[in-house]
């Protein structure tokens, strides 16, 4: 528990948006006769070499230019060639020097910089308009229509109406967007959609154009789900089966929301935390824009198999995971803040619980994905605890904030939390008011994994996950049967509780005993980092060899690793059947095989 998602949260930080974009020219917003776009060109891990290009679209010359645009807390520019750049904070101001200023019709000229960082440029204007062409100099683009409303909504059809959108100088027609793709264009404010699926999900909103086809806001969206097809959510009563699905994963891992699909995990699961925003400044914060709502995916990677464009208004995770809820309407989606690595921010939030939930139901709600969440997943590590950070904000704060939450999102949304397995007598769980707490919330989500691990670099080994204790236990209360009659105790009811399952395993090396409990002289190698290594890998490198408390280990050559199989997970749904436990959950679908094996044997015994 103390360690978990170190090694998975902890490594979202190195690799963040860089990964995913070197080499990317995306368009960067618009100037009616001119553009600016921006090119990564290199990327060293520690910084990166960018460049804007500045093309004049138009039939006149352009004498001088000027680009803005804001970089995510923490990127910067280092150094810059061919332009004088400044900023104010997080917002950046190129101009042209002397001699580059003026661009003839159809011609273009470039800046450089070096820039430290993890993050890509947003809002970007050029000479005062959009940089990607869409907006005309002394033009206003027009207003978001309102949010659709649905009626006669049958097995295959929805009529939509909408409130009218405002330009300055009148709109032409509106854009109907169905999950996020144009489906029609129409001139009045209502449409009727037919030919869909019945008893399946939909998402629908509209974009305004003008006399001059610029384009405004999208709409809030709004949910439509078609009669008949048995298609319907699951009982309020079954068992939760939810997995963390981490937003780096797209990067390295190449775990993209379709490998759900591929895998057949989606079809075996109810729920989905999305991980991790951030929590910064006592708020909710994005977590990686570019991964979350801007990376485009090809068609061979999409779920729905069309490609992204570059101007539809809502790409990355965000799009996939509303094109997968199309898909499979019983899955719901929560959005998950803060983990081992953001945790730290919730002392500051737990100051103003209502503002911190407040700002948390904007970001949700924010018109361009609400219809993706169907909750917030608060993942704090540790309320009045240390995890990476120490918090000092007292027994009462992690019951204050669900409560604030709760009040803010109202009965409609799920609001869940990640906590601590620390089962032994003052330890973790007594630090906070977990009991209080569980009134406000659907579930807990106990971390029943990361109990031991090569972070003792000299060991003992043994299995980070285990069921019940078992003889020379390094730490009694480190189980998860301690932990679930812990929280059992101080009244939390069973069926609030899930069961964590980790797809990982942890490992030492320069061990050459077989049983638990022997000598190590460091953490084995791992792919991604040391001590940690994913199901998918250990279970061909270093199969099992044994089992204790409920889980497995394995010995190979020096290296001594412990991970749950299917055997174990097994073993392991079967006592939380008998517990009344309300379901399992794991950390994360990327541990999993290509064939989600692990899933399934949660799915098939839960």
């Amino acid at each position: 528990m103390r360690f978990r998602h170190r090694a998975a949260a902890g490594f979202a930080s190195l690799l963040l948006p860089l990964a995913g974009a070197v080499g990317l020219a995306s368009p960067a917003q618009a100037a009616g006769n001119a553009t600016a776009t921006f090119t990564k060109t290199s990327d060293w891990g520690t910084g990166f070499g960018g460049q804007w290009t500045v093309k004049n679209t138009g039939t006149s010359s352009i004498s001088s230019w000027t680009i803005e645009w804001d970089f995510p807390s923490g990127t910067k520019v280092a150094s810059a060639w061919d332009a004088t750049v400044t900023n104010s904070g997080d917002h950046w101001t190129a101009k042209n020097v002397g001699w580059n200023g003026t661009i003839a019709p159809g011609a273009s000229v470039s800046f450089g910089f070096n820039g430290s960082g993890p993050g890509s440029p947003s809002n970007c204007k050029l000479n005062g308009d959009s940089c990607d062409g869409s907006t005309q100099p002394g033009d206003a683009a027009p207003s978001a229509p309102g949010t659709p409303t649905a009626s006669s909504v049958t097995d295959t059809s929805v009529k939509l109406s909408w409130s009218a959108a405002t330009d300055d100088k009148g709109v032409k027609n509106y854009d109907v967007l169905r999950d996020g793709k144009k489906v029609s264009t129409v001139t009045t404010t209502s449409y009727t959609d037919t030919g869909l699926t019945a008893g399946t999900d939909y998402s629908y909103s509209v974009q305004a154009r003008d006399t001059a086809d610029q384009t405004g806001p999208v709409s809030g969206a709004v949910k439509v789900h078609t009669t008949g097809g048995g298609t319907t959510p699951p009982p309020t009563g079954d068992k939760v089966k939810m997995g963390y699905f981490t937003e780096w994963g797209i990067y390295g891992r190449n775990y993209n929301v379709k490998n759900l699909v591929t895998s057949g995990s989606a079809a075996k699961i109810t729920h989905i935390n999305y991980a991790f925003g951030n929590v910064t400044g006592g708020k909710c914060a994005i977590g990686d824009s570019y991964a979350d709502y801007d990376k485009a995916f090809t068609a061979e990677n999409s779920v729905s198999g069309v490609a992204d464009t570059w101007d539809q208004p809502l790409r990355g995770n965000f799009n996939q995971l509303r094109q997968l809820k199309a898909k499979y309407p019983h899955i719901k989606v929560l959005w998950s803040f803060g983990g081992w690595t953001w945790s730290g921010g919730f002392g500051d939030a737990a100051k103003n619980p209502a503002a911190f939930a407040q700002s948390c139901y904007d970001l949700v709600e924010d018109p361009r994905w609400a219809d993706v969440f169907d909750g917030i997943d608060i993942d704090w590590e540790y309320p009045n605890a240390c995890g990476l950070t120490c918090d000092t904000s007292g027994p009462a704060a992690y019951k204050n904030l669900m409560a604030a939450l709760r009040a803010k999102f109202g009965p409609n949304y799920l609001v869940t939390a990640a906590t601590t397995a620390d089962g032994t007598a003052g330890g973790k769980i007594d630090a906070a008011d977990y009991a209080g707490a569980a009134q406000y919330l659907d579930w807990y989500n106990v971390m029943t994994y990361d109990f031991f691990g090569a972070w003792d670099a000299k060991g003992p080994t043994a299995p980070h996950s285990p069921l019940t204790s078992y003889d020379g236990i390094p730490k009694a209360g480190y189980t998860t049967a301690d932990a679930i009659a812990k929280f059992k105790a101080i009244g939390v009811p069973a069926k609030k509780l899930l069961v964590g399952i980790g797809f990982y395993g942890r490992g030492w090396t320069g061990v050459t005993q077989d049983a638990p409990g022997g000598t190590a002289t460091g953490p084995a190698a791992g792919t991604y980092e040391q001590g940690i290594e994913d199901y998918k890998v250990l279970k061909t490198s270093c199969p099992v060899t044994g089992t204790v408390a409920g889980t497995a280990y394995a010995h190979c050559g020096t290296n001594w690793w412990s991970y749950d199989t299917p055997a174990t997970i097994k073993t392991k749904m079967a006592w939380a059947n008998t517990q009344g436990l309300g379901g399992a959950f794991f950390w994360d679908f990327t541990g999993d095989t290509a064939n989600g094996e692990l899933v399934s044997a949660i799915s098939d015994n839960l």
